[in-house]
């Protein structure tokens, strides 16, 4: 770890990655930032773009292009390397092309002597974070996925413009797969304390529509401007801070099962409380008989897909 300095080294500096690295300057949420990617000179720019905002921002941050060795000291290795989701394509269609990409840098990165945490970005999250578990050899706490981190946000966006209500102030979960199998928990969905279930009794249809309107969300925005990346930069950003500052804070991200809500050996969404050691502990909601069903359904079709690739 390094001493007294927060220090986050990111992979892969594409859309999310940059994205990344521009709102965790404009938070001011680590001293340190190293930018890694095989493209050097966009790095480059990169690094020298953003310092050449540091006069703007809320703290100072050295900011710089380098190499798996600054991956040693680093308390987190923020991974966003791996190819993208194209037009068409589901998050699965990706699983081969980038566990190959992901089993190079993971080696690199524990080559280098690094003893930290990693935040899985890329995608299918969920499979890539097993993977990296598998690869680096760290306890399952320290290697936690974005999971259904931007999908909770984004229901709890889409819920509170429908009740006219601060974002902020709705408290719902999007959980299991990061993908076409997730589903939404409306039996702990609630608005200042208020279940949503209880106050709405005729209008299930619209219930509906705003979860497919979250489930799909990817797709509608890939089709308009090729990628999504703004809102899963802010999600994790808010991971890094909740891990850095040691918040334990509750946040629906990619862990370790073993045995939680009757699965085993599976990298899937769920809320989980997250400090600095990593997850801290998987948060069990008691999920009504559909969502159970949905879940294991969930779960079922992550394991079918990474299967192969690890009990081949």
């Amino acid at each position: 770890m390094a001493n007294n300095v927060n220090r986050v080294a990111l992979i892969g500096t594409g859309f999310v990655g940059s994205s990344y690295a521009f709102a965790l300057l404009n938070q001011g949420v680590t001293e340190e930032l190293v930018l890694i990617d095989l493209n050097k000179e966009k790095s480059e720019g990169d690094a020298m773009d953003l310092n050449h905002g540091l006069a703007f921002a809320p703290s100072s941050t050295k900011i710089w292009y380098g190499s798996y060795d600054d991956c040693k000291t680093a308390d987190l290795v923020v991974l966003c390397a791996g190819a993208n989701q194209k037009p068409g394509e589901t998050r699965l269609d990706l699983v081969a092309k980038n566990l190959k990409i992901f089993k190079a840098i993971v080696t690199d990165v524990m080559e280098s002597g690094f003893d930290g945490i990693f935040i899985v970005a890329t995608n299918p999250v969920d499979i890539l974070s097993y993977a990296v578990w598998k690869y680096s050899g760290l306890p399952q706490s320290r290697v936690i996925g974005s999971g259904t981190i931007l999908d909770t946000a984004r229901f709890r966006y889409l819920i509170g413009e429908h009740f006219k209500v601060d974002t902020r102030n709705v408290h719902a979960y999007i959980i299991g797969e990061h993908g076409d199998t997730e589903l939404p928990v409306w039996s702990h969905a609630d608005i200042g304390g208020l279940p949503i279930l209880d106050s709405i009794t005729d209008e299930k249809e619209k219930l509906d529509e705003i979860f497919v309107n979250v489930r799909d969300a990817a797709y509608h925005i890939i089709n308009r401007k090729g990628a999504t990346y703004y809102g899963i930069a802010m999600g994790l950003v808010r991971l890094t801070k909740a891990i850095l500052q040691n918040e334990n804070s509750i946040l629906t991200v990619s862990c370790y099962l073993a045995g939680e809500y009757g699965e085993d050996d599976v990298y899937i969404g769920v809320p989980a409380i997250v400090n600095r050691n990593g997850v801290h502990k998987v948060i069990e909601l008691r999920l009504n008989e559909q969502e159970k069903k949905q879940f294991a359904h969930s779960a079922s079709v992550l394991k079918e897909t990474m299967d192969p690739f690890f009990k081949g």
